[in-house]
Order: structure tokens, then C-alpha cells, then sequence
């Protein structure tokens, strides 16, 4: 395997260069329109082209949304592999939203297929979820782990219908909180290095308490937490800076929307990934 350096330590430094931004790339059909462009794999290609020409050496992490791309079939996967490459190429991280979560064999297999040196899917991390049970991750946080790449597990979700699973609690305390644990012991080995893990969370900019709510310190995860919902969504600079408090210099703001509405053209992009996040 491809010896790189952790992708906590990878993280860490693209995040010092280039602020803690997260831009996703979410090509659905309303903004292709917008952009002016056909829904179709040709409409896709160009967005996606046009999103790697601005972003590419210009924000930290950049967060293709699978979906997207696979409601096209072959044609559509073609894209995100180059659209993944491309970014490869110029040395910006990515992480490919799939939210994939199975058991065993097929687990490992999504691992092969994500996280696996010389795999045309390969991103520098992807999304799981984490509701077949923390230890079915287990394919995906090792092959991860072995080939410098990173996991981001759902734990505190934006979406309503997410309380209902992550805030379930038994005499042990709650779902969301079992995931956190889990994450932190991944992490373990990390933090005794003295960098960040390559196992994160992905909790949502816009859950406002529920975090103290359920008792769950986030400051102990020692692993990169991705916000989801800054921006469109609702949630601003100061939302967050109260959400995370302590543990915010491990948050990875999340922003699409509110960034592609600028496009199509490079140069509003471009400013608009710049000005998305204050900073300190």
C-alpha cells in the first residue's frame, strides 16, 4: 500500500493553509439549471469540471455528494471518478459523501472500493453510518487507517427524523453518545501520537442543545467533526462557534448551497469559498 501520512495529520495541515471550510459539490438537477446547464451526464461533467477549476488548491476539503452523480448510472460514476481524480491530482482532500453502513464482506467491500489505493472511487475519506452497530465500521476504520485515509461517522444529524434513532437512550446513555464513544476509542492511538484521528463525526450545524442535552462532550473525540448546515441551511459563524465551543477548532464547516449559487462563473466561486467562513 501507498505509504501517505495520517489523514488526521493531512487534515490538519491543508486546514492551517487554508481555513476550515468544507465546500460540497452537489450537483443536483435545480442547480445544473441554474448554471445553465442540461441535466444530463455532458450538464454534469461541466459542473463538475468548472467546481475542481475553482476549488482545486483553494479550500481544504471539498465533499462530492454521491448521489448525485450515481442517479446518471455509468455515465454519472465516470464523472465522479474524474471528478475525484482531478482533485487527487492537485492535492486538494476530498470526501465522498456515500453514507455507506453494512456488515462484514460487504462492508469490507465498500472499504475496497472507498478507501483502497489504485481504486478509481478512492477519496481521502467517505461518510458512514454507523446504525448496523459502531463495530460493523470496523472494514472501513481499518483500511482507512492503513491507507492514510479517514471515516466520518453520523452521529448527531441534522434531520429531524435522525433524533428518533440518535437520541434513543437506554441505562447505558444514547445512541448518539455510543457513536461519539466509538470514535474516541478509535482515535485512541492518535492521540497518544499527538495528532488528530482519522475517524470523524459528521454533527449537524442546526441541533442546537442536543448535544449537552445527552451529555456528550465532544472535546474527547480527538478526530475532525464536519458541520453540515452552515450557510443555506441556517446555521452561521457565531451558531457555531457556540455548538462546538471547545471543540471547535476540530469542526469542519460544510457549505454547498450557498456557495454554488454563486457559480457558474470561477471567479464568484471561488470568492464565495473565501468569504463562506470568518475565521477567528
Amino acid at each position: 500500500m501507498m505509504q501517505r501520512a495520517p489523514f488526521g495529520v493531512r487534515l490538519a495541515e491543508a486546514t492551517a493553509t487554508l481555513g476550515p471550510l468544507c465546500v460540497g459539490i452537489d450537483p443536483h438537477p435545480e442547480l445544473l439549471r441554474a448554471w445553465g446547464l442540461p441535466v444530463d451526464p455532458d450538464g454534469l461533467r461541466r459542473f463538475a469540471r468548472t467546481c475542481v477549476e475553482a476549488f482545486a488548491g483553494h479550500v481544504a476539503l471539498v465533499k462530492p455528494q454521491s448521489a448525485f452523480f450515481e442517479e446518471y448510472g455509468s455515465a454519472g460514476i465516470q464523472v465522479l471518478e474524474e471528478t475525484l481524480a482531478a482533485f487527487r491530482v492537485s492535492g486538494t482532500l476530498t470526501l465522498l459523501d456515500v453514507k455507506r453502513g453494512d456488515i462484514g464482506s460487504t462492508m469490507a467491500g465498500y472499504a475496497r472500493a472507498y478507501l483502497a489505493d489504485g481504486s478509481p472511487l478512492a477519496a481521502d475519506a467517505i461518510t458512514v453510518s454507523p446504525y448496523l452497530g459502531f463495530g460493523s465500521l470496523a472494514p472501513a476504520i481499518a483500511l482507512a487507517g492503513q491507507t492514510g485515509r479517514g471515516v466520518f461517522v453520523l452521529a448527531l444529524t441534522s434531520n429531524p427524523e435522525g433524533a428518533q434513532v440518535q437520541h434513543a437512550r437506554d441505562d447505558q446513555g444514547s445512541v448518539a453518545g455510543a457513536v461519539v464513544a466509538g470514535a474516541r476509542e478509535a482515535n485512541a492511538a492518535a492521540l497518544s501520537e499527538g495528532h488528530l484521528g482519522h475517524v470523524g463525526l459528521v454533527v449537524g450545524a442546526t441541533i442546537g442543545s442536543a448535544a449537552t442535552d445527552l451529555g456528550i462532550d465532544l472535546t474527547t473525540v480527538n478526530g475532525p467533526l464536519l458541520a453540515p448546515g452552515f450557510g443555506a441551511q441556517g446555521a452561521d459563524a457565531a451558531a457555531i462557534r457556540r455548538l462546538f465551543g471547545a471543540a471547535l477548532p476540530a469542526v469542519l464547516p460544510s457549505s454547498s448551497r450557498e456557495v454554488l449559487g454563486a457559480g457558474p462563473d470561477l471567479r464568484d466561486l471561488r470568492a464565495a469559498a473565501y468569504g463562506a467562513w470568518p475565521g477567528e
